[in-house]
């Protein structure tokens, strides 16, 4: 699907079990339903990168749920939600590979992604067309932070698996926006250590980025692995100007694939 020349991904989000629903049932509830449909217009109105909602089915089913995670799960109505993004990838899609040491997969993938999604970065050496993939995620990811920031959201569970390559916001889940300025909001009931709260964002992206350079690393020569690092450590160090920042253990696996 195309709009103004952009590729477009359509993907259903409630419609059952897949490969990689794990222990899931892969439905999804009226009312988060809603929410993400709501929230995702909401947010591509005030000019912030995000999935969009094309529609919204409603379904006879119903699923249990405990939505305060206290024990009392009662039946909620389901539906479907067709959501559409310019990718659908994420920088667990690329570590889960990677950590598998599934590196002729990975390889695959890369390609498919580098042509599908990052020709506008391309280079005749396909290390450095990764390098400037990388490069170009880490400088829009810090824009749609900075966008998120701005207008007060706080997603809720910024995992490797929720951030998006295209540096769009996705998986509207237990996201929220403040009232009032609050720079420990939580929106997620279940994060009990406040990981993903309002002002941990810019840090926890940095985070996921530094473990998409980790999950590069199999596709580089031991030369532009450290490219890659040093540009990885520019970014914190710009970071942590602003922000209290815990580095992922980058450096340690740097050190040990030379």
């Amino acid at each position: 699907m195309k709009e103004n020349g952009q590729r477009l991904e359509l993907q259903l989000k409630g419609a059952g079990k897949t490969p990689y629903s794990r222990f899931g049932d892969g439905r999804a509830v009226l009312r988060s339903s809603v929410r993400e449909f709501l929230c995702s217009e909401a947010m591509y109105a005030l000019d912030v990168p995000t999935s969009r909602a094309a529609t919204l089915i409603v379904s006879p089913d119903t699923v249990m749920r405990d939505i305060f995670y206290n024990g009392n799960a009662k039946p909620e109505k389901c539906a479907v939600v067709l959501r559409i993004a310019s990718s659908w990838f994420r920088i667990g899609s690329i570590e889960i590979l990677a950590k598998k040491g599934e590196t002729k997969e990975l390889n695959q993938l890369m390609d498919y992604i580098l042509e599908k999604h990052f020709s506008n970065v391309k280079q005749e050496d396909r290390e450095e067309w990764i390098l400037a993939m990388f490069a170009h995620i880490v400088d829009a990811t810090a824009h749609l932070v900075a966008k998120w920031m701005s207008v007060g959201f706080t997603h809720g569970v910024l995992n490797t698996d929720n951030l998006s390559l295209a540096s769009i916001t996705i998986d509207y889940g237990p996201f929220g926006f403040l009232d009032a300025y609050d720079p420990n909001y939580i929106p997620n009931h279940s994060d009990d250590s406040g990981r993903y709260d309002y002002e941990s964002q810019p840090g926890i992206c940095l985070w996921n980025l530094g473990r998409l350079a980790v999950a590069l690393t199999p596709l580089l020569s031991c030369k532009l692995r450290f490219v890659l690092y040093k540009k990885y450590l520019k970014i914190r160090y710009l970071l942590s100007e602003f922000f209290s920042i815990e580095a992922p253990t980058v450096a340690v696996h740097f050190r040990r694939v030379q």
